[in-house]
């Protein structure tokens, strides 16, 4: 049986909001392979795209090529447990850097995975979110 099946959320390639984003799956075309996904930051529904070949540039896939997802929880997992580092309480106005634990009052324990100005993403246990730091 597979991991994936509908309703149940991954990682994605967005090409509306540009970015690697959590998803849920809305279709499948087969027990293996994801058909499409809509973004839970958007709510664009879209084809699924592998997030770790999306800024690549395309290359030929043979039918024997499956996709590899991963799901948002076991990203989630696998990080924190690499973390070294004393969790930080989630403050807008404290600036964070890739890799910070931070301790958010809603969505919970989530890891710092990209800097982009004043926004962070980051991957919480469900879902990875955009927020806004250093302010």
């Amino acid at each position: 049986m597979s991991q994936f099946t509908v309703g149940k959320d991954v990682l994605s390639y967005c090409s509306k909001c540009k970015l690697n984003l959590a998803h849920t799956i809305v279709s499948m075309k087969d027990d293996n392979n994801i058909a499409k996904v809509k973004c839970n930051t958007c709510k664009t529904i879209h084809a699924y795209k592998d997030p770790s070949k999306a800024s690549a540039k395309k290359k030929v896939r043979r039918k024997s090529e499956r996709s590899k997802a991963v799901p948002v929880a076991d990203l989630w997992m696998e990080q924190l447990s690499q973390a070294t580092e004393k969790s930080q309480v989630y403050k807008i106005s404290e600036k964070f850097k890739v890799g910070d634990v931070i301790d958010h009052k809603k969505f919970g324990p989530g890891i710092v995975q990209e800097v982009v100005d004043d926004k962070i993403n980051v991957i919480f246990r469900h879902e990875i979110k955009t927020l806004v730091h250093n302010k």
